[in-house]
């Protein structure tokens, strides 16, 4: 038995440094097609080509092949190909040895070398989304806008809002779904950019007449202290969903009740639910509870219910009174195919919404929201280890966003990064000669200190996330009774 908990162990550890170094694969992938962009560029337009390095830093690995060093850094984030007649980049990718003869490259020739790399990024984003197109990606249920909990003590409960409450729009903005493309429920109030936020409610009233108004609404933002990124806000609310009581335990307070599956809970003590969590919320209490069912017929039933811990929970830690049945989903699980260029235009309106997000005075996100090389590798990890198994589709799905965001973020015009190649090329077509050495090493310096920082400061903000976690509740084993 203890040879056999072993070999567990070890095969769980194995797993996990199994997905740890695909998740490291994937990024150096990314990574490599980049930077293969400005090589091939380099090597059509005459360019003379130092080094190719994945990742910063002095190389622990390298080695000479074809006129050019290929080496691995020891700093794991991003990776270049040193090309000297592009700028000065000393402070990045360290010295080049330079041939004497080496001439200046033509600005056109820099152009192209620049924009080669984000070009092979989208290009990347567009393979990645035609297997995405081709295996498909889990569809999501979005559910609909209805308010099925209020959380006590909330916003939303001062605000007045109630359980079965519609919400149509939210400061303005129309919604349909509970979550969906950064406009649904969900995301309005988190993305919200006022002091109070506006939601306009369709509430059904007892003479069964439909009232709409608006209801102004605090938030609540959880503040996790410096090494971790605040909360996004919320307001206290979950979304409907069917009570739907599945199979019941032997000997259960369900059993005992006569409870069948099919069978809808449509109100506790009378009160109408539109949730299953409010029915275990109010189990835990263990009083005894009348449930209003509605049967697969269309028929009516009451019954009467008493919640209870299981016998094999008893003295266990998280342990609580449960009416002992499982529930039953209506959400028909599946698979989406959107075309190639959906996903690289979805992406996109994804990216755009979070920088306008970001610049918005009165939004509570920011700069702290966005991750680095941690996080992202985290939030694949997490992917890969999903228990459904969809997990490698919603990474395939991933890496298109990500390299659509590395093909734009490095086409802006900043120093450092491609488009700031880009634009020094297309000045100096304009200009006839290139910019000062000076000017453009002080410009390049100030960026380089500027984008180090951010990248440590959002490092640091990635690993608080990962090693300041909740903990997570401790797990039950499946409830059984005695008779």
């Amino acid at each position: 038995m203890r040879c056999g908990a072993m070999i567990d162990t070890f095969l769980s550890i194995l797993h996990t440094v199994g997905i740890i170094l695909l998740v490291i694969l994937l990024f150096n992938v990314m990574i490599f097609v980049h930077e293969l962009g400005h090589f091939l560029a380099g090597k059509w337009r005459g360019a003379y080509i130092d080094r190719f390095q994945i990742w910063f830093g002095t190389p622990i690995w390298s080695v000479k092949r074809w006129g050019v060093t290929w080496g691995l850094g020891w700093i794991p984030a991003g990776g270049f190909v040193s090309l000297p007649q592009m700028g000065d980049m000393k402070a990045i990718e360290g010295e080049a040895d330079l041939p004497p003869d080496l001439k200046p490259l033509k600005p056109l020739d820099k152009v192209i070398i620049a924009a080669a790399g984000p070009l092979f990024s989208l290009l990347l984003a567009y393979v990645f989304a035609v297997i995405v197109w081709g295996v498909g990606k889990p569809a999501v249920d979005p559910g609909e806008s209805t308010i099925g909990y209020v959380m006590p003590d909330s916003p939303a409960e001062q605000a007045g809002l109630q359980p079965g409450d519609r919400i149509t729009a939210i400061d303005g903005e129309p919604v349909s779904t509970w979550l969906g493309d950064m406009k649904g429920v969900s995301e309005r109030i988190a993305l919200s950019e006022h002091e109070q936020i506006t939601l306009q409610v369709q509430r059904t009233m007892p003479d069964g007449h439909t009232q709409v108004s608006d209801i102004v609404c605090g938030y609540m933002q959880q503040d996790n202290g410096m090494l971790k990124r605040s909360g996004m806000r919320k307001i206290g609310i979950l979304p409907a969903q069917p009570a739907i009581v599945g199979a019941t335990l032997p000997n259960s307070p369900a059993a005992k009740a006569g409870l069948q599956p099919g069978q809808v809970i449509e109100a506790v003590n009378g009160k109408r639910i539109y949730t299953p969590i409010a029915v275990m919320l109010q189990a835990e209490s263990g009083a005894p509870m009348e449930l209003t069912l509605v049967n697969p017929d269309g028929s009516r039933q009451n019954a009467t219910i008493t919640p209870s811990i299981p016998s094999n929970w008893q003295g266990l830690k998280g342990a609580r009174p449960i009416l002992g049945f499982t529930w039953m989903t209506t959400v028909e699980f599946g698979f989406e195919h959107p075309t190639p260029q959906q996903q690289v235009n979805q992406s996109l309106s994804l990216m755009y919404d979070t920088v306008v997000k970001i610049a918005a005075p009165d939004s509570s996100v920011g700069v702290q929201h966005l991750s680095g090389p941690v996080g992202i590798g985290t939030h694949i990890y997490r992917m890969l280890t999903l228990p459904d198994g969809s997990g490698w589709r919603w990474v395939l799905w991933f890496s298109v966003v990500l390299n659509v965001n590395l093909a734009v973020l490095n086409i802006l015009p900043l120093p450092v990064v491609d488009g700031g190649h880009v634009t020094l090329g297309l000045l100096e077509m304009i200009r006839r000669k290139p910019l000062p050495e000076k000017l453009m090493d002080g410009i390049q310096m100030t960026f380089i200190a500027v984008l180090f920082s951010f990248f440590i400061f959002v490092t640091v903000l990635d690993v608080g996330d990962v090693a300041t976690s909740d903990p997570e509740q401790p797990e039950l084993p499946n409830p059984t009774f005695n008779a």
